[in-house]
């Protein structure tokens, strides 16, 4: 199967593309849900079908996913749950206090809001996802 997922290699997506389809599952990198319900409707790139995130347990219900859902003509076939666990992650030798940013996609720093609250002097980031965000600050030290 070739999946479309919002997000990039080691992002949440992935996992439950994996999970839901199989290991040997091939993925196509969305940058946005958008993207991702056109590759599906249109069958881009060879893709079979997407992984979508729709509710999540702490921030609640995606609503901007229901409408791109509803508005696509697109049907959910099936379902899969997911535990999510958020690691704040940084270079080697680092410290909380030796943060600055935090960069991430919004729904992960919602996820992660009342850990961030007790860290004033962290400017939040929003980013289009948040694997891609780790492989930046990996790659740019």
């Amino acid at each position: 199967m070739h999946i479309a997922i919002q997000g990039f290699e080691g992002s949440f997506h992935q996992i439950a593309a994996q999970n839901y389809f199989g290991k040997q599952t091939t993925i196509e990198a969305c940058a946005s849900f958008s993207e991702l319900v056109r590759k599906v409707k249109n069958a881009e790139a060879g893709v079979d079908a997407g992984i979508m995130a729709i509710e999540n347990s702490i921030a609640g219900s995606i609503l901007p996913n229901y409408s791109l859902l509803k508005n696509s003509g697109l049907h959910i076939v099936g379902e899969l749950y997911l535990q999510i666990n958020q690691n704040l992650m940084v270079l080697p030798g680092q410290t909380i206090n030796d943060i600055r940013e935090v960069h991430s996609h919004p729904m992960a720093l919602l996820q992660c809001m009342d850990f961030l609250a007790q860290y004033p002097h962290i400017k939040l980031v929003e980013t289009e996802d948040t694997a891609l965000s780790a492989k930046h600050v990996s790659d740019k030290n």
